[in-house]
């Protein structure tokens, strides 16, 4: 109606204005709203491709504590940057919108700490429209070992010695020392604190075994030396082939020289004899003359050759004491025994 009621306002005003000629119209203000001026079109909503996914990454240590700072780099199947980032302050990372799906190629270039190293490079699959969950495990440095086998009295180091290394039942490394004595090698670490037994399993050459087992702790890459000590294996002493006689002796001991036989007793008297004839006893001891009773020195004689020739000379004194002494008894028996004259009888002529 109310539109009727504009529409036969105007016509009226334009009937008057053909009459008059003078008349002008302005059309009076109606009580609907002014239309709002045109503004730009709004920009349309980021819709995230069809195809995207994405790569959340959850960084750890063996110990199960989240690793900060942990860098990664994101390269697609022809090798090319699509991302790089850092682990947060729990651990996490995520590579949002990689829209074309495949195998995409993780490389770890910092673990963020002091104490872990960094995974080898890995594939991811990128699936569309879904974000791969990844748990990434750091593992720790390793702990760098020096053994040296060492002889107890003098520290001398020494070669040839075998020493196992580990942990509760497992033996992780197995060390030989070298010429200069000392060997080296790299332990797994599991924390960041671990503890480690040494036990020998062949000895130096001369030297016993270390029997007792050595305990040590040691973190990671943190560098740890391990001692064994060894004891030179006891020997008897063997004889000196310095200290045996070089020499024999230059003769043997002679014997004295035999007196000639007597034109009465006949007897032998020896230059040895350590007792004398009695004259009562032995009148044929009084015909030989005085010279003939001198006793002859030895026609031989022993070298002089120091200590060792001592029991030689024993040997021959008493030899010749014994010869001296049975000489001198078979003269006696030799002898005839003088009557002893009577007191009550006289001795015819």
């Amino acid at each position: 109606m109310h539109t009727r009621f504009i529409r036969g306002a105007v016509r009226s005003a334009a009937v008057v204005a053909a009459v008059t000629g003078t008349l002008t119209w302005t059309p009076a203000a109606t009580a609907q709203p002014p239309e709002p001026p045109p503004s730009a079109p709004a920009a349309p909503a980021e819709i995230p491709a069809p195809n995207a996914g994405s790569i959340t990454i959850t960084k750890k240590d063996p110990a199960g504590d989240t690793l900060p700072g942990a860098a990664f780099l994101l390269l697609d199947s022809a090798g090319q940057d699509t991302g790089r980032g850092k682990t947060d302050a729990l651990g996490k990372l995520t590579f949002p919108d990689l829209p074309p799906p495949g195998v995409y190629r993780l490389k770890e270039t910092a673990s963020g700490s002091p104490l872990h190293q960094v995974v080898p490079d890995q594939d991811v699959i990128v699936i569309p429209g879904a974000t791969t969950q990844l748990t990434i495990t750091d593992p720790f440095k390793a702990a760098k070992v020096l053994l040296q086998a060492m002889d107890a009295k003098t520290g001398k180091l020494l070669p040839g010695a075998t020493v196992n290394i580990g942990t509760g039942d497992t033996t992780l490394l197995t060390l030989t020392t070298g010429a200069k004595g000392t060997a080296s090698g790299e332990l797994p670490m599991s924390s960041r604190k671990t503890e480690f037994w040494a036990k020998q399993i062949k000895a130096p050459t001369g030297y016993d075994l270390y029997q007792p087992s050595k305990t040590f702790t040691a973190g990671p890459g943190a560098p740890v030396t391990v001692t064994v000590t060894n004891v030179q294996t006891a020997t008897s002493p063997k004889p000196d082939p310095s200290d045996r006689p070089t020499y024999e002796p230059t003769s043997t001991p002679s014997t004295p020289a035999e007196e000639p036989s007597s034109g009465t007793g006949g007897a032998k008297p020896s230059a040895t004899a350590t007792g004398t004839p009695d004259a009562d006893s032995s009148p044929t001891a009084a015909a030989v003359p005085a010279s003939d009773t001198t006793p002859k020195a030895p026609a031989g004689s022993l070298a002089h050759t120091g200590s060792d020739t001592t029991p030689w000379i024993a040997a021959g004194a008493g030899l010749l004491t014994a010869v001296g002494i049975v000489t001198l008894l078979v003269a006696r028996r030799r002898t005839p025994a003088k009557p002893e004259p009577d007191d009550n009888s006289k001795t015819s002529y």
